[in-house]
């Protein structure tokens, strides 16, 4: 009996003893922060999100521990730009379209519509031509860090009826949420505003005609397809660009060779972000072409013109929202 106590006593002790090496290595972080994205547990663009907090571990060699934070988990998609700003959570991968409010220089961040599709393009007017510099003010005005920016695929708009022209888009009821839908409503179309999960019934049901998706991927993952089968040609924005923001007050904290490791990691993302979304992109494209998906003739020079308009005479709109819009906005303009 007196040996099996002993025994007991010897594992009990182990047992602590393990627990406190667990908790001194789990506190041995310097930094310990929470970041919070969009996606879900699992997803192919919430594994991104996850890589860009392992990369951070990584190259800081443990010094920054990151929680990675899904959709749903503590902070809303609403709630997320605000989380942030008052250190909820020390990063976040905001939509800008959900704080059009809050941030309205997000709005023309991510891309008006009618935007290129360039992403060399777009590099160049981030970093090159003013817009990092003016987002670094427009963030850091409410206490945020502005890092580095990834590109996301083009946006198109799928239809139940072939559209050849854009004047076939007139009347036509079209799930379009935030400045695509102003963009559509220029060309004649009525803008609907739908969840996502809404759009597969209420196109086989007759109560929209089309409908908008963040990508590619999000038409392929919904199976849009199945109950509209047209895609317009002309994307209403040919990228998505979002960024990547830190609390300023967990920034300042750091130390110079953390804050380069962390840019560093947000560059390391950006990259992944693009090359694997393109892959995606593709894939996504070719799952529904096989299941029928058809697309519309080449647009005229007339339909381009039209197009392009309809996204321009936003610029005026959007540059009127703040002074960070409008110094977006000229440097477009230029």
């Amino acid at each position: 009996m007196l040996k099996l106590l002993r025994i007991l006593t010897f594992w009990a002790l182990t047992g602590t003893l393990l627990s406190a090496i667990v908790i001194v290595e789990v506190s041995a972080a310097e930094h310990n922060w929470r970041f919070s994205n969009l996606y879900g547990r699992g997803t192919a663009f919430g594994t991104l999100y996850e890589n860009l907090g392992s990369n951070i571990e990584k190259m800081s060699e443990g010094r920054i521990k990151v929680q990675v934070l899904y959709s749903g988990e503590g902070v809303g998609t609403t709630g997320l730009l605000s989380a942030v700003k008052s250190g909820l959570i020390t990063m976040g991968a905001p939509f800008q379209s959900m704080h059009a409010g809050e941030l309205p220089a997000g709005i023309v961040e991510i891309g008006l519509p009618g935007g290129t599709a360039d992403t060399d393009e777009l590099e160049k007017l981030f970093h090159e031509k003013g817009w990092d510099k003016v987002l670094e003010k427009a963030y850091g005005s409410q206490g945020m860090v502005w890092l580095e920016p990834y590109i996301q695929p083009p946006v198109y708009v799928i239809t139940k009826n072939p559209i050849n022209s854009v004047a076939d888009f007139k009347g036509l009821k079209i799930r379009a949420p935030g400045a695509y839908g102003k963009f559509l409503r220029n060309l004649g179309a009525s803008p609907v505003s739908l969840a996502w999960s809404e759009i597969y019934t209420s196109l086989a049901t007759g109560v929209i005609d089309g409908s908008i998706g963040s990508n590619m991927i999000d038409h392929r993952d919904g199976n849009h397809v199945e109950v509209a089968k047209y895609m317009y040609r002309l994307p209403l924005a040919g990228a998505q660009v979002l960024p990547i923001v830190v609390n300023r007050t967990a920034w300042n904290k750091l130390p110079e060779d953390l804050k380069e490791v962390v840019r560093q990691a947000t560059v390391i993302h950006a990259k992944e972000q693009l090359t694997k979304s393109k892959e995606w992109e593709s894939e996504a494209v070719a799952e529904m072409e096989g299941k029928g998906l058809q697309w519309s003739p080449e647009p005229s020079e007339a339909d381009r013109k039209a197009w392009a308009e309809a996204g321009a005479s936003l610029w005026d709109e959007y540059a009127a929202a703040d002074k960070y819009s409008k110094e977006l906005i000229n440097i477009l303009k230029q």
